[in-house]
Parts: C-alpha cells; structure tokens; sequence
C-alpha cells in the first residue's frame, strides 16, 4: 500500500494529467475551426483566381473572334471595285488619241462602242495631225460619217484644207440604235477596207499617200466608246 504522501503525489500529477488533456482539447477546438476558416479563405481566393483567369481567357478570345489575324494563307476576296473611271474619262466622246508610229502596211485601228438610244449621226476620222478642239487639222486621211435619219455612211477625206468627193454606196446599214458594235479598219496598200461586227461594209482608196503622217484618230457623235485597240 501507498503512504498518505505517496497517494497525495499521485493524486496531484492525475489532477495535472486531466488539466492538461482538457487543454489540449480546449487548443484543439479553438484552432480546429481557425484553421477551417482559413481553408475556406483559401479555397475562396482559389475560386475568386479561377473565375479572373476564365474570364480573361473568355475576352482573349472574344477578342480574337471579332479581330481575326489576317495569315498568309487566308484566301483573297474578289475584286468587287468599280470599273477605272480614269479610263472612262479617256474614252470620253468627243474623242482625240494619237495612233503611235502612225499608220502602217497592215496595221489594225479597232473601236468598240455603243450607239446611243437616240442617235442623230457620228464621226470618225484618221488625220494627220491633232488639229483643234473643234476642228480637224487641214489633212484628214478618212471622214467616215454615219447618218440616223437616212442611214448613209459617208466617206471622205480632206487635202491641204479642200475636201474632196463624197462616197456612199454601202451593201447595207449596219448600226442600230442603242446595240453595240465594232468597227475595224484595216491599213492596205492602196486603201483602207472597214468591217463592221465582222463584215465588210466599205473600202477607201489613199488620198494620203504619207501613211506614217496619219497619226491621230477622232471620234465625236451619237455612240458610247468602251474600248480601242
């Protein structure tokens, strides 16, 4: 048996035994929930990162759909512009180009145009030189004048300032109103021969015999040009 001071010894350290277990468990239960909380601040700020890193991969990609980088695969769009207005005003009737070289053996003066909806008459002409405005100059090679009213073509040519004789006899009429057309004048040896959509409508013997001296052709009248060649 235990004396009366062994037991109160005893005693004692079971008394501290249970005090500190009761301190423990009072730790325990004050930072057990401390630390609860800070998992949950934790997992809120890992919630509150993710939802900014979503959103900005969200707008990086918004971005790229509205503002597609442009590689140099992608394929190219049509040309959709206008047609060349600068053109246009060059092909303005009335008309004055300059045919460079001149005429020649063979040499080809094609003009593809359209006759006005309601046509009185047009000209077109080889000269030599460009004259005025409003004036040929005094040599004009060939003056072919188609007339509406009475569907004649009219050629002629002027020399040192005097026209000579009127030709007129044509196998048939070939402008309509409001259609296209293409006439082609083609340089021979002694003549000019004019086609008209393919056809011969007429030939005109040289008046100016200087071939390379031609060098300018005028257009004026009822027609729409859209290309020369």
């Amino acid at each position: 048996m235990l004396s009366c001071g062994a037991q109160h010894v005893e005693h004692e350290k079971s008394q501290q035994e249970v005090f500190q277990y009761s301190l423990n468990h009072i730790r325990n239960a004050i930072s057990g929930p401390q630390t609860g909380k800070n998992k949950l601040h934790s997992s809120a700020a890992d919630t509150v990162n993710m939802a900014e890193t979503h959103s900005l991969t969200a707008a990086q990609g918004r971005k790229k759909w509205n503002l597609p980088q442009r590689g140099g695969t992608e394929p190219r769009k049509a040309n959709t512009d206008p047609p060349d207005r600068d053109t246009e005003r060059k092909l303005a009737v009335p008309f004055r180009g300059r045919i460079p070289g001149g005429m020649q053996l063979g040499k080809r003066i094609i003009v593809i145009g359209t006759v006005n909806p309601h046509p009185d008459r047009f000209y077109i002409a080889l000269t030599c030189g460009c004259g005025t405005s409003r004036e040929p100059p005094p040599d004009v090679a060939l003056e072919m004048c188609v007339r509406f009213k009475d569907r004649q073509v009219l050629r002629r040519a002027c020399m040192s300032g005097s026209w000579g004789d009127v030709d007129k006899a044509v196998p048939f009429f070939p402008f309509i109103r409001d259609q296209p057309f293409k006439i082609e004048i083609r340089c021979e040896q002694s003549r000019f021969r004019v086609f008209v959509d393919g056809q011969q409508l007429f030939y005109f013997h040289h008046r100016v015999t200087s071939l390379k001296d031609i060098d300018t052709l005028w257009i004026k009248g009822s027609i729409i040009i859209s290309k020369l060649g």
